[in-house]
């Protein structure tokens, strides 16, 4: 009598190689199913029209926003906002100031300051001064200053520094926060905070579990492949070695 466990059957006439099969399929359609729904819940997809956001982030890409609450932005975060006085449509812009911070451009070394402190910006566009337009404003309590990383080709706080609010937004205007580039192919992978901002008071935020999401889709997916491929292969081998 065969030793091989393709052979050996449960009781009820099934093999165990054909009980393996179908619980890696199961296993797998939660983990796959279980990934969307979680990142349906936490995710939204956003087009980001004009590229005032490059080389982060190209004119025409799908990013994944987590969606939080305005009180969990930080410095150097990329947010999705929408302000009236801004315009109708949604928006893409890192934040480089919050509530009680002094922002300025530029010093002698071309470099941006927050509360009188140079900060290191290497996901900007060319490497220019980080702004081609001095400017200096003070954050009203509660309000994110915004701007995009193609400094020369983006309409952010600068444009609005003779608002009220001197060109700052509410945290309550921002929808959610840029966690990840889903399309082109490219460039998709996971958006890195700037360790620039981590020194200054409240540090800089926490990834979203966009990394887990993705783990536990693809390893979904190739257990229901390797589970369904392998029942079949397992009766094969079974009948030659019958």
């Amino acid at each position: 009598m065969s030793s091989s466990t393709d052979h050996r059957t449960d009781g009820r006439g099934r093999t165990t190689g054909s009980v393996l099969s179908g619980l890696a399929v199961a296993v797998g359609c939660v983990l796959f199913l279980g990934g969307f729904v979680w990142g349906a819940l936490i995710y939204r997809p956003y087009t980001v029209p004009t590229d005032s956001m490059s080389p982060t982030i190209a004119a025409g890409a799908r990013v994944l926003a987590e969606r939080v609450h305005g009180s969990e932005i930080r410095r150097g975060d990329i947010v999705v906002f929408k302000d009236d006085v801004w315009g109708d449509l949604p928006m893409v812009k890192r934040v480089v100031g919050t509530g009680g911070d002094k922002v300025a451009c530029c010093t002698k070394q071309g470099r941006l300051t927050v509360n009188g402190k140079p900060v290191e910006e290497p996901y900007l566009q060319g490497s220019g001064p980080a702004s081609p337009v001095g400017f200096k404003a003070k954050v009203p309590a509660g309000q994110l200053f915004l701007l995009g990383d193609h400094r020369n080709d983006s309409l952010d706080s600068r444009v609005h520094l003779t608002d009220g609010d001197h060109g700052s937004v509410p945290r309550s205007a921002v929808n959610a926060r840029v966690d990840a580039r889903a399309w082109p192919l490219g460039s998709v992978g996971v958006m890195h905070r700037p360790t620039s901002f981590s020194a200054l008071p409240g540090g800089i935020s926490q990834p979203g579990p966009v990394q887990p999401i993705t783990l536990a889709v693809v390893a979904g997916a190739v257990l229901i492949l390797g589970g369904a491929a392998y029942g079949p292969l397992a009766r094969r081998r079974a009948r030659r070695r019958g």
